[in-house]
């Protein structure tokens, strides 16, 4: 008997721009799903991120049929194809072992049912039969479409999160974008998982690479919520983590932050604020930051509560500038929200666009020694301009020579 709720999925699939060139070629092909998340998305009546697809069958054919691989994994049976400007992730249906707990998976062929039971959760364990005979047929876990019709996140057993600890840090994203709450059972193991130091078995880059991609997210705080309610950021690592009552802090930090700032390393700036210095830059490496993202995430947590105190004292339009001197955005905004969102937001959105009109060419023309007098006299100048006392060229460059004077 044919399922309406399945004809319903594949009709809202098949109007997506990017499902078209996809089922223009596997159409008549055996076994080919659309999984996870899409199928979720879909019953939710939304348009899915990413498009994620099993062949219950000989994976190279079905890959033939889109053309050649952007990107091959041969030890998961994995590809990434792209068609028409669209990417396409395709995997061979398997059943996934693992040697201890936190190890990458061994994989097996397997048929699509079993593929959906080793899933992360119920949500998750749904596959929309896109060609074939199966074309139209959904297929899922149990308790897969009442879960996801209930805004619910379930493991599928006992040890999810043992096998795979960044299920943890999965469980918080998802709850946190989906607006899913998690059922008891689940949140209690995984309250356990984190305690019992389950994050431990798992490589640093892998729990980075999740925490990235919920820092990323277009809200992370719901998310960052979860993190410290199942007492999995402590396990990330100690006085990490945004609590309930740094939630304001980190929203008010969110809001000073201006478009060309880094809005996840702000999150994550705010979330390392209990962190000791000492330990953070090593935590960020551990967990593969890059070294830019490092040290501007650093720079915000620790360098925010001395740039709030500078801050509070600066009066003049200068001294806000003195006192931010070369702290990124994110440590401005976080030493606002701290408690000097006046100075702060008047140099995120105002100051510190001001430029000078001179240049280091224009003093030495004017007779300026190079060397340090260079950087002292515009110093003067962009000082005199945010104060309201040079205005042009000319004025610009008297205040210079005057700074130049003034140091000589």
């Amino acid at each position: 008997m044919a399922d309406p709720m399945a004809n319903t999925l594949l009709a809202r699939f098949s109007d997506l721009a990017a499902a078209r060139p996809l089922l223009s070629r596997v159409g008549d092909a055996e076994g080919v799903y659309l999984v996870g998340g899409a199928v979720r998305d879909l019953l939710l009546g939304s348009e899915p991120l990413d498009l994620d697809l099993v062949v219950d069958g000989e994976l190279e054919s079905v890959a033939a049929l889109l053309g050649t691989p952007d990107r091959v994994h041969d030890r998961f049976e994995t590809r990434t194809v792209s068609v028409d400007g669209f990417s396409y992730d395709l995997a061979r249906s398997r059943r996934e072992t693992y040697a201890h707990p936190g190890a990458l998976p061994t994989v097996q062929p397997a048929g699509i049912a079993e593929d959906l039971s080793r899933r992360d959760f119920t949500a998750n364990a749904l596959a929309l039969g896109l060609s074939g005979s199966t074309r139209g047929r959904l297929l899922e876990a149990p308790h897969g479409r009442e879960d996801v019709e209930a805004r619910r996140l379930r493991v599928l057993h006992d040890q999810s999160f043992i096998d795979d600890p960044t299920r943890l840090l999965r469980l918080a994203r998802y709850s946190g974008r989906l607006g899913f709450a998690i059922e008891p059972y689940t949140s209690g193991l995984a309250e356990v998982a984190a305690a019992s130091g389950a994050l431990e078995t798992v490589s640093g880059p892998r729990v980075g690479s999740e925490l990235r991609l919920l820092a990323e997210q277009g809200d992370p705080l719901p998310g960052f919520r979860i993190l410290h309610e199942l007492g999995i950021d402590e396990a990330i690592e100690t006085s990490f983590g945004i609590p309930e009552e740094r939630m304001d802090l980190a929203g008010r930090a969110r809001a000073l932050l201006p478009g060309d700032g880094a809005a996840p390393d702000l999150v994550l700036a705010v979330a390392s604020l209990g962190v000791r210095p000492t330990r953070l830059s090593a935590m960020l490496d551990r967990l593969a930051f890059t070294a830019a993202r490092r040290d501007r995430i650093v720079a915000a947590a620790t360098g925010a509560p001395g740039l709030l105190g500078r801050l509070r004292s600066a009066g003049r339009p200068s001294e806000v500038a003195a006192a931010v001197g070369s702290a990124p955005p994110e440590a401005v905004a976080v030493a606002g929200a701290l408690g000097a969102e006046a100075p702060a937001r008047r140099w995120l959105d105002e100051l510190r666009q001001v430029r000078l009109e001179i240049d280091g060419d224009d003093l030495l023309a004017a007779g300026v020694e190079a060397g340090p007098a260079v950087g002292a006299a515009l110093a003067a100048a962009r000082a005199a301009k945010l104060d309201g006392r040079a205005d042009g060229r000319e004025a610009e460059l008297a205040a210079a020579l005057e700074g130049a004077g003034g140091r000589g």
